[in-house]
């Protein structure tokens, strides 16, 4: 490797490490709180559609890990991406605690600001070893929400920040022509503020996860692609003191929180337009009924992936929809991730309205440069999550819109390893 392409990669590393350390926790375009391909370089264009043939190497670990085998040689990927949400509150009635109210009505839109996110990602194959296989190392943004509505008096200091990155490690490996299985597991570290109205902090903790997938050649222009991805455990150590009567607050007490189990089915197909067209679909379902505090926000949630990808030269287009159904669960309960605030019904209604994303419709589009320079392909993609409302108990609503940007590299180098050295 020349000198020029060391100084790009040491340079790259700067900027995406740089760009993780300070995202502030609010994706609009979320599914919950999870972000799954949605700003991943090339997926990102395509309505995060990657289960079954992922273009960029991230997906495929983030998602599918089966699906890195269809990688060869060393890859180097790294994106950047700001995505920037309006979350606007209403309510319109007092929420009770032991004694005196401790939110009044009022009608604001959140301050917290839009988030600059980072993933990267380093991959090899090993067929130069004789083993039909692909392994790499991924740092990725997983999870995040936030609202802040402290510089309302009526909000009692109402903030909510939820972020959460992930380390890991995937391989996927070819086992006949037509067959891959594959795996990745990585460590979560997540940071909480708030959401209950009390005495908080930013705390944080720290969660593996795990998942298996299986990617299939069923016929010549036609791939299918399935994964269980396990839930994700995360206490966070006293994160809160809730309001007494007379002002005081209570212990600080701990915070369950899991990331869902979640299941993928994706299929993709090329036999249109003499292999120019790439057509793709994934099919998401969230199981939040068994994670802890979010099964008392969402329900389970299907999410419909449509991505479609044109080749022409160098030069690749893509477009993409997303159908969400509204995970926002009707009923509740009232307690939360092993917190019962006071306030009851009320206090849940106004809790769910800090991680709501009821939208349905999403539109992205995006396009990419292969051999920008010589080995480096570049990335770019754009998309928007249309304005929806929810009203959440009878004294609390929410609107939610959202947009984001993002740009990507890739950096390319030879087929991989060989007995006698590496080859560039």
């Amino acid at each position: 490797m020349n000198a020029p392409s060391r100084a790009a990669l040491r340079l790259a590393s700067i900027v995406i490490v740089g760009l993780s350390v300070s995202a502030q926790s609010a994706f609009g375009q979320s599914f919950g709180v999870e972000l799954f391909n949605t700003l991943m370089p090339a997926s990102g264009g395509m309505g995060g559609t990657s289960i079954a043939e992922p273009q960029d190497a991230l997906s495929a670990m983030h998602g599918n890990p089966a699906a890195l085998s269809q990688f060869e040689g060393t890859r180097f990927e790294f994106s950047g991406a700001w995505a920037e949400p309006t979350v606007h509150l209403d309510q319109t009635g007092q929420i009770p605690a032991v004694g005196p109210a401790i939110i009044s009505p009022f009608s604001s839109t959140s301050d917290t600001p839009g988030s600059a996110v980072g993933n990267i990602g380093v991959v090899q194959d090993f067929r130069g070893l004789g083993c039909p296989a692909t392994a790499g190392l991924f740092f990725a943004t997983d999870a995040g929400v936030g609202t802040d509505y402290r510089s309302v008096p009526e909000s009692n200091g109402t903030t909510n920040e939820l972020f959460i990155i992930s380390l890991g490690g995937a391989v996927g490996a070819q086992l006949t022509d037509t067959l891959s299985l594959g795996g990745s597991l990585s460590m979560g570290s997540a940071f909480l503020n708030g959401p209950f109205v009390g005495n908080s902090a930013m705390v944080p903790a720290y969660g593996l996860r795990g998942t298996v997938g299986v990617d299939w050649q069923a016929r010549e222009a036609t791939k299918l692609g399935f994964y269980y991805q396990s839930p994700e455990h995360f206490i966070f150590d006293d994160a809160i003191a809730l309001r007494e009567p007379g002002g005081g607050f209570d212990k600080f007490r701990n915070i369950n929180m899991d990331l869902p189990q979640n299941i993928g089915l994706g299929i993709a197909n090329t036999s249109l337009m003499d292999g120019k067209l790439l057509l793709a679909a994934d099919v998401l379902y969230i199981l939040w009924d068994d994670a802890d505090l979010f099964r008392t926000v969402y329900q389970n949630e299907w999410v419909m992936q449509l991505g479609a990808q044109y080749t022409r030269g160098k030069c690749r287009l893509r477009i993409g929809y997303v159908y969400a159904a509204n995970p926002m669960n009707p009923n509740p309960g009232i307690s939360a991730g092993g917190i019962t605030p006071p306030g009851g019904f009320r206090a849940i209604d106004y809790l769910q309205a800090q991680f709501a994303v009821p939208n349905r419709n999403r539109f992205t589009a995006g396009a990419g440069i292969t051999d920008l320079l010589p080995g480096l392909d570049f990335d770019f993609f754009a998309g928007g999550m249309f304005h929806e409302g929810d009203d959440f108990g009878q004294f609390t609503h929410v609107n939610v819109a959202s947009f984001w940007i993002g740009a990507g590299f890739t950096w390319r180098f030879g087929r991989g390893s060989e007995c006698c050295g590496w080859q560039y």
